[in-house]
């Protein structure tokens, strides 16, 4: 294209000068003061003083004039109601001159948008094909803004890739893409990357991409940017960035229905734009714009997919949704329940709201819906106070119904059901059955061995908390804990509390550190102490918490066995010293097996300094967890 436009300009040049001492420069290129016609490929006015070659010259060069005055053939084209009526137009005696024909297709693309058959028997009408010609043959005296109209509706018209009509089209645009406003090429991306994708016109895209990502600076309003973001942003990284950089500048005009598109925009491109979420999040709590119950439920959910916690934002959602639980559908408090589980934001007034509705619904509500509710409690750890009709209608909408659901999923409901303490035996055996848990024993993916994990913990609430279960259970084998149980990175916390644990018990055999139990918890350090609070050698006495079991004297009266757990930050829910459910869990496998808890939360941890103040804080703590043992 450069080549082009410089030889072109090189041959007026050449001429200009040729003819200088003739005719000044400026007289060339000026038309009387009588007739101020533009210069145009068809139109050049018969009295310019121009000699003949460079007057020749000057023709054959594109100069865009104004839009005419509107012809009727134009009124023609925007009333028309059938396709019919446009491709009439060819015969009937009107002379279809530059966009005319471009804005019939257009037309056209605009009549038959949702009649897909209509489309074919038109591709197929040798009219339609004449005004393609005719197209093609004017195609470069279309204007900017009906060019990328036309682009779209012959994408959308659903012309053969392989069109010559097509690939014309194509290339115009490319030619003129630095001369393109940005709205346009803007208008471009957004209707038609899609159809570019698939029509094969990778190039173009690329190109179209380029230019909007070196020309963003020119976006001057919110619907742009917006809309930008939500059609073409995942098409480019670099784009999406600098995007976001003018969702920066321009959000202060943004009202909810853009702050809720750009939200989800991010979250199901899952990128956590932190500058960007935290201008969001303070003009969502500092404008009070009216919030509907939809744009309620996409920011709920944003967040909740990105986990971006913001205190406030979650108190103005949970405030302005607890009217509208009443009118939400069963599906809508689903989906709600799970995004502020996901951000474990636990809104007691709230929750509560949503199991009345459940409860109202009783005979309507449908089991995934259920599910995704007991989930969500269960992450929480939310017992609602009406507990007994809530659960009754949980057991009862399993009944028949548990072995029908996706493998992975009963797992997940009887799991949910074991950390909030309402699992039936029933409902342990339809998971705990040989034939069932065989399905993920040795998984290799992520989901599998995380329902493999869960299998774990359901088998120790049938062995620790309920007694009178009769099997069956996992095999021995099953429990023996997998390598990949104890590589996870060590924290600092856990550093730091590993150090102070070694200094107090001196002597390597006194103690053991990540200790992978057959219940599929891991304890942080492990101790036992006699009667007299003295550390004894560990690995001389039995442990039936360990698979397969290490030792082989039994423990001395009075022995004590201590457990030391670690709880960090993510453990526990949003702005709360309340254990997620999953650790609530683990601290009652591990009483009822006999141990003494030592906590170690980060909260506290955080506040000694020095490493006297962590050993007397963790003897303080051993002390106290066998007092308490004591008092019982």
């Amino acid at each position: 294209m450069a080549a082009r436009l410089v030889r072109r300009c090189t041959c007026l040049l050449r001429e200009a000068t040729r003819l200088a001492p003739a005719v000044s420069p400026v007289s060339q290129l000026r038309l009387p003061q009588g007739t101020q016609k533009p210069l145009t490929s068809s139109a050049t006015s018969p009295s310019s003083r121009i000699p003949g070659p460079l007057s020749e010259l000057v023709e054959k060069e594109q100069v865009f004039a104004p839009y005419p005055a509107r012809q009727e053939v134009e009124q023609l084209i925007e009333k028309a109601t059938q396709p019919e009526e446009l491709l009439e137009l060819l015969g009937s005696g009107h002379c279809l001159q530059q966009n005319h024909a471009a804005l019939a297709l257009i037309q056209l693309s605009r009549l038959l948008s949702e009649k897909p058959k209509d489309k074919a028997t038109l591709i197929q009408d040798a009219r339609f094909w004449q005004l393609l010609h005719l197209v093609n043959s004017q195609i470069t005296v279309i204007w900017h803004g009906t060019l990328v109209k036309l682009l779209r509706s012959l994408y959308a018209l659903g012309l053969p890739a392989t069109s010559k009509e097509l690939r014309s089209v194509e290339q115009e645009v490319r030619w003129r893409m630095r001369r393109l406003k940005y709205k346009h090429l803007a208008f471009l991306a957004e209707s038609s990357a899609t159809y570019m994708q698939e029509q094969g016109s990778r190039e173009l895209l690329a190109e179209l991409l380029v230019h909007l990502e070196r020309r963003w600076a020119e976006i001057e309003d919110k619907r742009t940017v917006v809309a930008m973001m939500m059609k073409t942003g995942h098409l480019s990284e670099s784009l999406m960035n600098r995007l976001e950089d003018k969702c920066l500048e321009l959000v202060e005009q943004f009202g909810p229905e853009e702050l809720r598109k750009v939200l989800v925009t991010l979250a199901a491109q899952n990128r956590r734009s932190v500058p960007l979420l935290r201008a969001i999040s303070y003009h969502l709590v500092q404008k009070p714009f009216p919030l509907t119950k939809g744009i309620l439920l996409d920011l709920a959910y944003a967040y909740g997919k990105l986990g971006f916690h913001q205190t406030q934002v979650f108190q103005r959602l949970a405030a302005d949704l607890l009217p509208h639980t009443p009118s939400m559908t069963s599906s809508e408090v689903a989906r709600c329940t799970k995004s502020f589980a996901f951000l474990k934001w636990l809104n007691l007034p709230l929750f509560e709201a949503f199991v009345q509705h459940v409860l109202d619904r009783a005979q309507s509500i449908t089991l995934p819906h259920l599910c995704n509710m007991l989930l969500a409690f269960a992450r929480v750890n939310f017992r609602p106070e009406r507990e007994d009709p809530f659960f009754s209608l949980v057991h009862e909408k399993l009944g028949s119904e548990l072995v029908g659901l996706e493998p992975a999923l009963q797992v997940d409901v009887v799991w949910a059901l074991c950390v909030l303490q309402q699992v039936r035996e029933a409902e342990l055996q339809a998971v705990l059955r040989p034939e069932f848990h065989a399905q993920f024993l040795g998984g290799k993916s992520p989901k599998d061995q995380s329902a493999f994990q869960k299998l774990l913990h359901i088998n120790a609430t049938a062995q620790l908390e309920h007694p009178e279960y009769t099997g069956p259970l996992l095999p021995t084998s099953a429990l023996v804990p997998s390598p990949s149980a104890l590589e996870q990175k060590m924290t600092p916390l856990q550093k730091e509390l590993q150090e102070t644990l070694k200094g107090l018990l001196g002597s390597a055999d006194k103690g053991s550190f990540m200790v992978a139990t057959q219940y599929g918890w891991v304890l942080d350090a492990e101790v036992l102490l006699d009667t007299e609070s003295q550390l004894l050698p560990l690995r001389d006495f039995v442990a039936p918490h360990l698979a397969p079991s290490s030792g082989s004297r039994p423990l001395p009266p009075g022995a004590k066995r201590l457990a030391f757990l670690r709880w960090e930050f993510p453990n526990f829910n949003s702005r709360s010293k309340d254990l997620l459910g999953r650790f609530v869990l683990a601290r009652r496998h591990l009483l009822a097996a006999g141990f003494l808890l030592v906590d170690v939360p980060y909260y506290e941890w955080m506040e000694l300094k020095s490493e006297w103040q962590k050993s007397a804080y963790l003897k303080d703590k051993m002390r106290k967890a066998v007092a308490e043992e004591l008092a019982k």
